[in-house]
């Protein structure tokens, strides 16, 4: 009976690739092993040899030794694979020992040519176990089955450890146990590169792609080192930078989605993880590390787990997390990667919408992107998206194209703790003097020039502060403070959050700040102005400690004034009163805006607009005389608009001086002021008919 390797598989390299040259040895292992048991064999053709022991077969078996056992091989005989070979470097990123390599090669060899199950089960002595046990694997190695080489099957050992080898039936002693070499161990040998597909949705390797610049040289060389890297991520650009660095020199990473791997841990990811690793010679990129949520005790023991199993192997982990040395057994070098520069930014930008590298964008579309914070991943989906929208309507891309794929790419995690406005006002919408309008203009430029001013010119303010943008809307309710803010977020071309803070303020010591903390992170993922209403019941002056709530009350505003100060975004914050808010907060305040109460002119210009062009006016509408009366402000005339016109509505008539005086009066109502003779002079009569046909 005799194999030939050379023909046994379809399309098998003629004799001179690395593993069908082992694999050959193997087969003339294999034969003479045949030999010597039908030599043995008083009935080498019974045709039912396997499936019963009959007396001459125990006799056999008494009589042979146990320490007797075929030495016609070496274990490890024959030359090193080359290091270039995939045999090679599976030696050397497993730790494999010239026998440990004989070993897998028999365990393999029926996947590779169906007649070694055939062979197999003749030397099992059983033709129902068609693959190599244990104890068929060391015979045929040369080594005896109650020698030291049974240990290279233990757990530890860098076949089964590594997951070249997978040993079945536990229940069966340990000689019987089968060997069975993974599918994709098999086809990695064979040239298939694509990842094991149980890391489908959690792990693939990084594709060639364009780069927009040359990786770290300091990066690189730590990656090449195969120790553990940080890269402490300060803009959402340390995943490509981690990836450029390990390809430099070798194959392509494997790039792990944090997300992914916390939300499916199916048994034995870790140990796939770390073999597809090995397998690739790329090294692994993990990122971004705060998705992962290594604070909670689960994920840090598989973050522990996976740092274990790649332990030599190039490991950068990326995220805007400071590194708990609590994570790993060992420490890793932690590099800052900094926001990149505004010429960078425009270039990934440029590119992504099928520029060249390098390339420039055009005034209005830089300045449409130059305040949004986006990662490179998210922004070629954006660019595909504004770019496909412009293609549906035969035009070049605009800015406002920008703006929408932009806001598309804002997770739906702030939304649920914040309210979410998508801007409908412009700044020909407000009604406001002229320093205020200043301010809020002022806010829109630090918000677009923060990271060439903070970045590029290194102007960034010491005491740790980040590179976000905090504002203070100060004014009585109703004078456009929430307004103000939509405005600003729609130049931005972002949308606003207003956080409720029936949903922040918690009676439980320590529950407010677990409230904002939560707000605080998910704004961090999203490009939207935060706006905290009404802010001085969340900053207000810090009083002296009496009790333990007043203690506690204390602890939520100093933390408040770190976090904010820490924050990298676009905050606003509302007060009826600047008076109630700490001095600390306010001395970090970037932009401070008076919202006062309109004047004459402007309370008719209030009118003028909160009525529109599109409510028929009566001949009898005196908007001159409700400017010059009434005293109200912009919020107040809008309701008031809002009420005269249902009045109207509900005569079938145009609406006129005695529905909108009637809708002031309910006004002054619910703001419990009195309804005075002087201020509505002749209207005071006909109030009962108001709203009446």
């Amino acid at each position: 009976m005799s194999v030939d390797l050379d023909e046994a598989v379809d399309g098998a390299p003629p004799g001179h690739d690395p593993l069908w040259e082992r694999l050959h040895r193997v087969e003339q292992r294999v034969r003479a092993a045949v030999r010597e048991r039908r030599a043995d064999d008083p009935d080498p053709d019974d045709p039912y040899r396997g499936q019963y022991l009959g007396p001459e077969a125990v006799e056999r078996i008494l009589a042979a030794s146990a320490t007797v056992h075929r030495a016609a091989a070496n274990p490890g005989d024959g030359p090193a694979p080359p290091p270039g070979s995939r045999l090679g470097r599976l030696t050397a990123a497993f730790g494999l020992l010239p026998v440990d390599l004989d070993l897998l090669l028999v365990a393999l060899a029926p996947d590779l040519d169906s007649r070694f199950e055939q062979l197999y089960g003749y030397l099992n002595d059983d033709l129902t176990r068609r693959r190599a046990t244990i104890g068929l694997a060391l015979d045929l190695c040369g080594l005896p089955g109650a020698g030291a080489g049974r240990f290279r099957f233990s757990a530890r050992s860098p076949l089964v450890a590594g997951g070249l080898l997978e040993i079945t039936e536990p229940d069966r002693p340990l000689l019987s146990r089968t060997l069975r070499v993974p599918d994709r161990v098999t086809a990695h040998l064979l040239g298939d590169d694509e990842p094991d597909g149980a890391l489908a949705g959690l792990a693939h390797r990084a594709g060639p792609g364009p780069r927009l610049q040359r990786p770290d040289e300091r990066l690189r060389a730590l990656a090449a080192d195969g120790g553990l890297v940080h890269l402490l991520d300060r803009g959402g650009h340390a995943g490509p930078l981690a990836v450029a660095a390990l390809a430099a020199d070798g194959p392509p990473p494997l790039v792990v989605d944090a997300a992914a791997l916390a939300a499916r841990r199916p048994e034995g990811t870790v140990r796939v993880l770390a073999r597809e690793a090995r397998l690739g010679g790329g090294g692994v990129v993990l990122g971004p590390l705060d998705r992962l949520e290594p604070e909670r005790p689960e994920r840090a023991a598989l973050l522990r787990e996976l740092c274990a199993e790649l332990d030599g192997v190039p490991l950068v982990v990326h995220g805007p997390q400071v590194w708990d040395p609590a994570w790993a057994a060992r420490s890793p070098v932690v590099v800052t990667v900094p926001p990149p520069e505004e010429r960078d930014r425009a270039g990934q930008w440029a590119q992504a919408l099928g520029g060249q590298p390098g390339g420039e964008l055009s005034g209005e579309l830089a300045e449409a992107v130059a305040a949004y914070r986006l990662d490179q991943e998210q922004v070629a989906r954006a660019a595909s998206v504004a770019a496909r929208t412009a293609a549906a309507e035969h035009r070049p891309v605009r800015a406002e194209d920008l703006r929408t794929a932009v806001r598309a790419q804002n997770g739906a995690g702030l939304a649920r703790l914040a309210r979410r406005i998508e801007p409908a006002v412009g700044w020909s919408d407000l009604v406001l003097p002229a320093p205020t309008a200043g301010r809020l203009r002022e806010l829109v430029l630090r918000a677009r020039h923060r990271d060439q001013v903070l970045g590029s010119w290194r102007m960034r303010p010491g005491g740790g502060r980040g590179n976000g943008v905090v504002a203070l809307f100060a004014g009585e309710s109703g004078t456009g403070k929430t307004m103000s803010a939509e405005v600003v977020a729609a130049e931005l071309g972002m949308e606003l959050y207003v956080v409720d803070l029936a949903t922040v303020v918690d009676k439980y010591i320590g529950e407010t700040e677990k409230n904002l903390e939560r707000i605080f992170t998910e704004a961090a993922q999203v490009n939207g102005v935060l706006l905290f209403d009404e802010a001085d019941a969340l900053f207000g002056k810090r009083s002296e400690v009496k009790d333990a709530r007043d203690r506690h009350a204390n602890v939520e505003t100093a933390y408040l004034l770190q976090r904010m100060e820490s924050f990298d975004g676009i905050a606003v914050l509302t007060s009826n009163l600047r008076a109630n808010l700490d001095e600390a907060f306010t001395r970090r305040l970037d932009v401070i805006a008076e919202f006062p109460l309109p004047d004459e002119a402007q309370r008719r210009r209030l009118w003028d607009r909160c009525l529109g062009p599109l409510v028929p006016r009566g001949d009898d509408l005196d908007l001159d005389y409700c400017a010059r009366n009434f005293e109200l402000t912009g919020g107040s005339i809008r309701a008031c608009a809002v009420s005269a016109a249902y009045l109207a509505a509900g005569t079938g008539a145009p609406l006129g001086m005695a529905q909108l005086v009637s809708a002031v009066v309910g006004e002054y109502r619910k703001l419990g002021r009195l309804v005075l003779a002087s201020e509505f002079g002749p209207w005071l009569g006909v109030l009962g008919d108001a709203g009446h046909g």
